[in-house]
């Protein structure tokens, strides 16, 4: 039994606890009110001292006035936010402890006629709990709806391209990601074991820069599977063991400045299989007797190495001595600074090639170019400059194409019986500001190119930003698909992610809109702080009528944190941000960008299943902060690169630096209320999101806490894919998991663990009568998961 001291003594100390929270309440409460926010704080932080002086004086109102505070809480919080269990507990988690603290007798000894005051207040607590409860089944972020469940007997095949296998970046050139193979279905999924591990052993190393990564889908063609390593290693594999049958090293010449080093994966020609290409004539005319299959590997030094697909050797007859340097003719070359990370697009006669070029870092930075060759000689056939006058100059001696053209850093798309390549550009750099930029700089800039895939020549552009000051890439392999449209015809489609959440659906021919785009009025001031050196902005942007932004516009009721206080300050940053909306323009002040860098999309894409008319993604949601910087004039230019996409970037030759980083509350979580990922299922007939459900823990976000593994919703870097069995696989999350969802409703039906993050896009291949599923698990830099080296296969058991 406690002592009258000792209960003294724990009242005592309850006192200066509320005594100091209510302080800290009202002082933050009254900041936020002035910037323009809620009231609650100053009238919780009041209730709190409140609370403190009755109880300091015996009076048993205290529980009554700290009760009357919690259930205001829930009130207030269920109208900020509904049942939103992610959203309400920073709201009630601290009001709850402190509520069952006030009921410890020791606490209460001494104070007169406290029974009925401690019943007022349990039952408070009662429902505040009553309440958590309801929120954890009743989410309204998510959508539970169901996609037909109509599937033909057979699927549709496709030309060249054996069920068995996945021959491309997104199983075939139109990036749809789509397997037929049923054998794992949503039936047995949950039986699936690890088949074999296959481990690169290349890490990232001390010279390596702050993005590296292995982001590959591997590609698998009859008796082979071809990977790509962190550092461009490209081995072949057995699909049946992951025993390796040979490696191949290109030795690519890295360094810290480098702002990627990855690669998404690797291209394949086959001059005897040209089945599907319009000019596969031609193309086996012309084989190469030397190398008639090869692999082609991008390297992130600017290089573009063809090798045999049979033994791993150099196809010597191809460019000089089995490669290509990307380098040539570039404006202000330097290693890294034009940088192949994602697969070329291969058709019967060329390789169509793109690359990345430095984010914000100088006005002196090489060309965004893209460029087709030879197939089998290496040789150049055309080039596609973004930023020239006439796009398809081939330089003469002595002449480079354009510096700082907008580039296409993402996996391109092809379509066979068009002869048409689909080409996703950025914006030229620096990014965050764009006073110099003529209107012939912007002209191809955030767009889709269709490109005559033979010839380079321009067939229509779709502008998805306009003047882009946010890093709004077109950042992923857009889709190619035939869907119905209103009056039930078959229409080519492509469809185009963007970072916005807008998904543009046009007629693959011309570019026409399928589903309607709007040009809508944007922000076009900076309200805080100085207006922005000659600076201009659109004064509309395009925004589709099939948008999967997880929400338009933020309010300062959006704000998250683990807890009432660092809510409280995510709420008072967020007022002296600027910010409108989407599009608001960076400023010197600061700007809250939303969606962020990462995007709603990023370049993973989607999965369509065409049959069944439906398509899967996995949109996120993490607003970032930029701040521009004004330029120090003395200031001189440091070694090549940036060697990060966040943090201080120099931005040289423009009057602003630039600071980017996530919205984060003061204990380093998302300001930003969950969820911040999704997996979501689109009827393709409608473009109506059926069902859309959070996706991820963050278990593997803070180590050696032991968190409830609560389906939070977290970021992710990666992209679906989908099989007629009925499943979507994805790993791409925060969390160190590959999951099963079913199609039809969003049920999550399987997750397997990852040895490191899996920030990658799965396959899923048939060898010997057993079908697999495979990802990378290599980790990323910047995103903070676990780094490896492990390819994971996954089957079902053997009977």
């Amino acid at each position: 039994m406690n002592s009258p001291s000792s209960a003294s003594g724990f009242r005592t100390f309850t006192v200066i606890v509320a005594v100091i929270i209510g302080l800290i309440l009202l002082v933050g409460g009254i900041w936020l009110a002035v910037l323009g926010g809620s009231w609650y704080y100053i009238i919780a932080g009041l209730f709190f001292i409140a609370t403190a002086c009755l109880l300091n004086k015996l009076k048993s109102t205290a529980l009554i006035v700290y009760a009357i505070l919690v259930l205001g809480t829930v009130v207030w919080g269920l109208w900020e936010v509904g049942s939103d269990f992610f959203a309400l507990a920073p709201r009630l988690d601290i009001l709850g402890l402190f509520g069952l603290w006030l009921l410890i007798p020791a606490v209460t000894r001494g104070i007169m006629n406290s029974k009925t005051a401690k019943v007022a207040l349990s039952g408070t607590l009662a429902i505040t709990i009553a309440v958590m409860v309801y929120a954890i089944f009743n989410d309204p972020q998510e959508i539970r709806g169901t996609l037909t469940t109509q599937q033909p007997a057979t699927t549709e095949t496709i030309a060249g391209v054996a069920d068995a296998d996945w021959p491309a970046y997104g199983r075939t050139q139109a990036g749809v990601r789509y397997s037929p193979l049923t054998q794992i279905n949503d039936k047995n999924v949950k039986d699936l074991k690890v088949a074999w591990t296959y481990h690169t052993k290349d890490f990232k190393t001390e010279n390596d820069s702050g993005e590296t990564t292995n982001q590959v889908t591997p590609i698998k063609i009859g008796n082979n599977m071809y990977i790509c390593t962190t550092h461009q290693k490209l081995v072949a594999l057995d699909p049946a063991t992951g025993q390796e049958k040979w490696k191949f090293d290109p030795k690519v010449k890295s360094d810290k400045t480098f702002q990627h080093l990855t690669c998404r994966g690797v291209s394949y020609f086959d001059a005897n299989n040209t089945v599907g290409f319009e000019t596969s004539l031609k193309a086996k005319k012309s084989a190469s007797e030397q190398c008639p299959r090869k692999v082609i590997l991008p390297v992130n030094d600017g290089r573009l190495v063809a090798i045999n697909a049979e033994n791993g050797q150099r196809c010597t007859d191809f460019g000089k001595n089995g490669e290509i340097d990307l380098q040539k003719d570039m404006p202000y070359p330097y290693p890294g600074g034009y940088n192949p990370t994602s697969p070329p697009v291969v058709t019967g006669t060329t390789i169509i090639i793109a690359g990345s070029t430095t984010d914000n870092y100088s006005t002196k930075e090489p060309s965004g170019v893209i460029r087709g060759y030879d197939v089998n000689t290496g040789a150049l056939l055309w080039v596609f400059d973004t930023g020239a006058e006439d796009p398809n100059a081939i330089p003469a001696p002595g002449q480079t194409f354009v510096n700082n053209s907008p580039n296409a850093w993402a996996p391109l798309a092809y379509d066979a019986k068009l002869d048409v390549v689909y080409v996703p550009t950025g914006v030229g750099t620096p990014d965050i500001w764009g006073g110099d930029r003529t209107e012939l700089k912007e002209r191809y800039a955030n767009a889709m190119l269709a490109i005559n895939a033979s010839t380079g020549k321009l067939i229509w552009h779709f502008q998805t930003t306009h003047h882009d000051l946010w890093d709004m890439d077109v950042p992923s392999q857009p889709t190619l698909t035939d869907i119905q449209d209103k009056s039930g015809q078959t229409v080519p489609a492509i469809y185009v992610l963007t970072k916005t959440g807008n998904v543009f659906v046009l007629d693959r021919r011309d570019g026409k809109a399928i589903v309607p785009i709007t040009e809508k009025p944007v922000p076009q001031t900076v309200k805080r702080g100085p207006q922005t050196k000659g600076e201009f902005y659109s004064p509309t942007q395009p925004f589709s009528d099939f948008d999967l932004a997880p929400k338009q516009k933020l309010t300062d009721k959006d704000m998250w944190g683990a807890t009432m206080f660092d809510q409280l300050m995510c709420r008072v940053s967020f007022h002296r941000l600027n910010y409108d909306g989407i599009y608001t323009p960076p400023s010197e002040n600061g700007t809250l960008v939303f969606p962020g860098n990462l995007g709603v999309f990023e370049w993973g894409g989607m999965s369509v299943n065409s049959d069944r008319q439906i398509a899967l993604m996995n949109p996120i949601g993490l607003p970032f902060v930029s701040r521009l910087i004004p330029e120090d004039p003395n200031r001189k230019e440091t070694a090549k690169g940036a060697g990060t996409e966040q943090g201080v970037q120099p931005m040289y030759g423009v009057p602003y630096g630039v600071e980017i980083s996530p919205f984060l509350s003061p204990f380093g979580l998302p300001c930003k209320q969950p969820a911040w990922g999704y997996v979501a299922g689109v009827d393709l007939k409608t473009h109506n999101v059926a069902w859309k459900r959070r996706i991820g823990t963050i278990r593997d976000s803070l180590p050696g806490i032991p968190l409830p593994p609560f389906k939070m919703g977290v970021p992710m870097l990666g992209g679906p894919i989908s099989t007629a069995g009925n499943l979507m696989f994805v790993g791409a999350t925060q969390d160190d998991y590959i999951r099963a969802i079913n199609v039809t409703n969003g049920d999550e039906l399987w997750k397997g663990r990852l040895p490191a993050g899996g920030q990658a896009t799965p396959m899923t291949y048939e060898m010997n009568g057993k079908q697999y599923v495979v990802i990378m698990a290599g980790g990323h830099g910047s995103f903070g998961t676990k780094m490896g080296d492990s390819l994971v296969a996954y089957a079902l058991p053997d009977k």
